[in-house]
């Protein structure tokens, strides 16, 4: 049975890390201790182990999910910036990718290195800087792009949302997040990293507003989901199943949330209006510590990152390999 199986925590129990980020929305944990937070007055926070921080990089337009390479350094989605920058621990910084096929790359969300150091980048919309405007119009023209030595072409398309993706242990899958409707697919991997079929992942649904953002695996093949509008963490395990480990929900708001989304009036205030009492609108999940059994999670919402201990280790990522 899974070490997870039974695993929950009280909101009381939920500690806190960092001060004064901005829309924080991901988070890169070191061997060493060191955090790293996307941050919105510029590229990046980083987080020592003595708790010091210092900001890096310019303002690039809502840095979202990152990944780090072998050497380090940042590989940084913008959403409204619609590009990718690397960040070099030095603070330099430059444009890594800014177009696809002769096309801007539209609202730029994730970037997942696998074990292979292939980059993977997905994409929430090619609308931008207007983002928004694909949510209310309910528009499904999310992609996934795949860079290796034969350069960046599109692997997944026609995806409603593109949100968070990430390999399992073994490679064979890729999983990504449709945050609207709040769902998960996940495509077969190819031994050159293009993707085969998709195919649906996990429940039908997280309940009224829940729409996933960000993912990890942990050690035991566990997906490890946030759940933004319901300030929610859950489990999903292997066979399809899930838990719910917290939850900080405002029913009346999602509800009332869900009725606009479904008549196409809802605006950014009433994703801004689900914001718990405790959490506010968390969004992505990585494992760090000694051990990798310290969570650590971002928001879009809070000034600091959210951090609890796990049962299980998380699946190492590529800078830990």
């Amino acid at each position: 049975m899974s070490s997870v199986k039974g695993f929950t925590l009280e909101l009381s129990q939920i500690e806190f890390v960092g001060q004064g980020l901005a829309r924080p929305e991901c988070a890169i944990a070191e061997r060493d201790g060191t955090l790293w937070a996307s941050d919105a007055r510029g590229i990046a926070t980083r987080i020592d182990p003595g708790g010091a921080q210092e900001l890096l990089g310019p303002e690039v337009g809502e840095p979202n999910g990152m990944a780090m390479d072998r050497q380090g350094n940042l590989i940084v989605a913008t959403m409204s910036g619609g590009k990718v920058y690397k960040l070099y621990r030095d603070g330099r910084s430059e444009v890594l990718l800014d177009q696809i096929d002769g096309k801007p790359l539209g609202a730029v969300n994730f970037c997942f290195i696998d074990s292979q150091d292939r980059l993977y980048i997905s994409v929430l919309t090619r609308h931008v800087p207007s983002w928004w405007d694909a949510v209310v119009g309910n528009v499904v023209d999310g992609y996934i792009v795949l860079i290796d030595e034969k350069g960046p072409r599109i692997v997944a398309d026609h995806i409603s949302m593109t949100n968070e993706v990430r390999l399992d242990a073994a490679g064979r899958f890729l999983y990504a997040v449709e945050t609207v409707p709040g769902r998960l697919l996940r495509f077969p991997v190819r031994p050159d990293g293009s993707l085969g079929d998709r195919e649906p992942f996990g429940p039908e649904s997280l309940g009224v507003g829940g729409f996933i953002d960000g993912i990890a695996f942990d050690a035991e093949g566990n997906l490890w989901a946030a759940v933004v509008c319901r300030n929610t963490l859950a489990v999903i395990f292997p066979d399809g199943s899930h838990q719910i480990v917290f939850e900080d929900p405002r029913p009346e708001i999602l509800e009332v949330m869900a009725g606009k989304l479904k008549d196409g009036t809802i605006e950014p205030s009433d994703l801004g209006a689900c914001a718990g009492r405790t959490l506010q609108l968390p969004t992505s999940i990585t494992f760090g510590g000694p051990d990798l059994r310290t969570v650590y999670m971002g928001s879009l919402a809070m000034s600091r990152l959210i951090t609890f201990r796990s049962p299980v280790a998380g699946l190492p990522l590529a800078h830990w390999r």
